[in-house]
């Protein structure tokens, strides 16, 4: 691989990484690609680079974001990004696609027939429209009469909504009103975070379900 690089060096590969990559970088992915180098110094490198980008100028930030890193245009410019775009690159969700990925992320796991009962309407439709966007996915099945599939925040989420990991997520009402909509009844009382199912960065799947570990659903 040639000669060792300065740490100066490692930091510049590192950025570079991150910046070509188009999701979240996570340190086991940056040890991997430079496994010629001493993990310690990944560590480093990444850290120093985190702490040049927190006082950098400019119209990027590096974020910590779905277990990984990331570079992106800051938060404060994005009506400016979406003039350009004219918001065609990502389709906004619908009123009751954000309702029912509400209910998913602050009661996950959760089965289809659940959340039609928080809302009060069949979801079946938005679910597939959430699965389809890498929004939510399958993580298992309920061990009830007719065992019905259930449903979990994805690492899609966590990026899309800029989120370190599910303790993020902001207060049921504080979402609702971010949204501009009433919060279900049945979520004024949000799950304890504890309760939260772990998220797992690099196999981005829930690791278990009522105690029990669960393979991924294909």
């Amino acid at each position: 691989m040639g000669d060792e690089p300065s740490r100066g060096d490692l930091q510049a590969i590192i950025e570079a990484l991150i910046f070509a990559s188009p999701d979240p970088v996570t340190l086991k992915t940056l040890r991997r690609t430079l496994d010629a180098e001493p993990k310690e110094d990944v560590v480093v490198a990444l850290a120093a680079l985190v702490e040049r980008w927190r006082d950098r100028p400019g119209g990027l930030e590096l974020i910590e974001v779905a277990g990984g890193y990331q570079i992106v245009t800051r938060s404060d410019l994005h009506d400016w990004v979406r003039r350009l775009f004219h918001e065609h690159s990502r389709q906004r969700l619908s009123v009751p696609a954000l309702e029912t990925l509400a209910v998913v992320a602050y009661r996950q796991p959760v089965t289809g027939p659940e959340i039609a009962e928080i809302r009060g309407v069949n979801t079946s439709g938005v679910l597939g429209t959430l699965v389809e966007r890498r929004l939510i996915k399958v993580v298992g099945r309920k061990a009830v009469v007719g065992r019905p599939f259930l449903y979990a925040t994805t690492r899609e989420f966590l990026d899309r909504f800029g989120l370190k990991d599910l303790s993020d997520l902001p207060k049921v009402e504080d979402m609702a009103e971010a949204l501009g909509m009433d919060a279900p009844s049945a979520l004024a009382v949000e799950a304890p975070r504890d309760e939260l199912l772990p998220f797992d960065t690099e196999g981005d799947s829930v690791s278990a379900i009522h105690g029990e570990p669960v393979g991924k659903v294909h």
